[in-house]
């Protein structure tokens, strides 16, 4: 099932009382900073902000650590394939092959600058409901196609895998064991193809059923936000922070050249 990251969006917290258009604003800035970052200190400090924001959010670190277990699985082989692919001066040799520490150090800034944004993508969506979040990013003046398709795309996810649990129970009920053969393989061929179709199907009858209630490409809602002063201190703060990073960055990988120059 995949991790509805809006499931503690009710929890009290100062992020969360943040008006979700300056809450997206700001941490979707400070997000882009971290992606800009160069140097793997910096991108360090990055990951402590990102995990205080956390901590201040109120998320369940359980709900935390799920979903960060999931990008750790695809991250995690990066230690192995840039170290041996990087093409920089070989440090040692390992198991017959090359093995560069310049690939090492790329590999856990990416590493940490994954985990520092996929936590602070938490906190952004994470601390309000996701149809708001999504109503504050037309808000925004996002496009309304992206900002549509995230909203569906979440939505029916979770549609199509229950849809393919009952499809899978149904098979079960029927005596299918699934075995190393073609038989399997030609079951499992219709088990996508029916479940591809049913999704065809239950897109026209959703599209026709919004014609039906009045929709014109844009969503209405009863939503209004209202932001004070204490939701632009939030977002300063947040500008500051993301400011001081870039500064720092900049000043490391600019003593970096300088060293690699002389």
């Amino acid at each position: 099932m995949p991790l509805d990251i809006d499931r503690y969006a009710h929890v009290s917290s100062p992020i969360q009382r943040w008006d979700p258009r300056l809450k997206i604003g700001a941490l979707g800035l400070l997000i882009l900073a971290i992606a800009l970052i160069k140097t793997l200190p910096v991108a360090v400090i990055a990951l402590i902000l990102a995990s205080l924001l956390v901590v201040i959010s109120g998320l369940p670190l359980g709900f935390i650590g799920h979903g960060l277990s999931f990008v750790t699985i695809f991250l995690v082989p990066f230690f192995i394939i840039m170290p041996m692919t990087y093409p920089g001066e070989v440090g040692l040799h390992f198991l017959g092959l090359p093995f560069a520490w310049e690939g090492l150090r790329l590999a856990a800034l990416i590493f940490v600058k994954a985990i520092a944004i996929v936590l602070c993508s938490f906190v952004c969506f994470g601390t309000s409901r996701f149809d708001i979040s999504m109503i504050a990013l037309q808000h925004l003046k996002c496009p309304k196609v992206i900002v549509q398709m995230l909203l569906f795309t979440y939505r029916y996810t979770f549609v199509f895998l229950e849809e393919m649990r009952r499809m899978q129970t149904s098979m079960r009920a029927r005596g299918f064991v699934p075995r190393t053969d073609g038989y399997t393989l030609r079951t499992y061929g219709n088990f996508v193809g029916t479940l591809l179709v049913r999704s065809f199907e239950r897109t026209e009858r959703v599209f026709k059923a919004m014609l039906s209630k009045g929709y014109q490409g844009e969503f209405h809602t009863l939503v209004v936000f209202s932001a004070d002063a204490t939701d632009f201190i939030k977002a300063v703060f947040t500008l500051a922070l993301m400011m001081a990073l870039l500064a720092l960055d900049f000043g490391g990988y600019f003593h970096q050249a300088i060293q690699a120059w002389y």
